[in-house]
């Protein structure tokens, strides 16, 4: 018999999880989880934030070009942040639920 997705979910590391989406970022963490939705969702955002930033820095100038990768970092961190906290509290959610 097949394990659940919440099986999964519940043998996962949660810390390992969290790891992974900080790390290398992008979700990775969401593929230890076999998460796919989670995963796809964290690429499409974060290829519309690369595809954003390459649109918006085609016509600056050399001075804001520091300052635009500085912001398309931290937003990175911050989308790495969200996913990790995410997939720990998933994992600590269902193990609770049983």
């Amino acid at each position: 018999m097949e394990p659940s997705r919440e099986q999964i979910l519940a043998a996962s590391a949660g810390w390992v999880a969290v790891v992974l989406n900080v790390v290398p970022g992008l979700g990775a963490g969401y593929l230890y989880q076999r998460r796919w939705r989670a995963y796809w969702i964290t690429s499409a955002l974060a290829t519309a934030w690369f595809v954003a930033g390459a649109v918006l820095a085609q016509n600056a100038d050399a001075a804001a070009e520091a300052q635009n990768q500085l912001v398309g970092l931290i937003g990175l961190l911050v989308l790495a942040g969200v996913t990790a906290t995410e997939a720990g509290l998933a994992v600590k959610r269902v193990r609770q639920t049983g």
